[in-house]
């Protein structure tokens, strides 16, 4: 029996586990492995926001929107206010770590020193702002932009494309807004550097064992 689209798969389902599974367990923050040099297809961002906005979204309202920059002289203005926000603190911070969270964040001061030559920065936003608002309505409004953008950085990684959820822009959120003419009732979520990515032999990351912290029917967690 051959599945319905409109209703689903068949149990058993219609997809390569293999592949998925491959994709959502290799789809990493992408920093040192970016190429500055390649240019970046406008289709192909389209292609991934085009998925994104297939992503489930809260009371049904599509309301994210996403500001595409390659600009040169805007990327290189948000990649300043960028470095004034972070640089010194992951510099310092990354120093400080050890293992693998002195890596990550050695590679995120890297990313500061980059940011202005990764050819595309995407910008997620959502039509309100949640300054003073409640729990349950800021994790209403998340909730719709969030599952969007993770779609389209697994879409830019089935591709080819690598990037990282970045967010210490939000800190001149302001003059960000200034520079792109983005009005005052838009929030900006997060803003997406993305370039092809260099080589390949992505792999899952080091997690502790999922029973470490799932727990059943109540808390029992460490």
């Amino acid at each position: 029996m051959s599945a319905d689209p409109d209703t689903g798969p068949d149990i058993g389902g219609e997809f390569d586990l293999d592949t998925v599974d491959r994709l959502l367990t290799t789809t990493r923050a992408v920093r040192k492995r970016l190429d500055l040099d390649r240019p970046v297809e406008r289709d192909v961002i389209l292609d991934c926001l085009r998925l994104a906005q297939q992503a489930p979204t809260a009371s049904n309202d599509q309301n994210w929107r996403w500001i595409v920059v390659t600009d040169t002289e805007k990327r290189r203005r948000i990649a300043e206010l960028y470095r004034e926000v972070g640089a010194d603190y992951l510099r310092e911070a990354a120093r400080a770590g050890e293992g693998q969270t002195g890596r990550v964040l050695d590679s995120a001061f890297a990313l500061t020193e980059i940011l202005d030559r990764v050819p595309v920065m995407v910008i997620a936003c959502i039509t309100r702002r949640l300054d003073g608002v409640g729990n349950i309505v800021a994790a209403s409004a998340y909730g719709s932009i969030l599952p969007a953008a993770w779609s389209f950085l697994l879409a830019l990684r089935s591709r080819g494309l690598g990037s990282v959820w970045t967010t210490l822009h939000l800190g001149r959120e302001r003059e960000v807004a200034e520079l792109l003419g983005i009005p005052d009732g838009v929030t900006q979520v997060a803003m997406f550097p993305v370039a092809y990515t260099t080589g390949h032999g992505f792999k899952p990351a080091a997690r502790p064992p999922v029973e470490q912290i799932v727990s059943w029917d109540g808390w029992d967690l460490d």
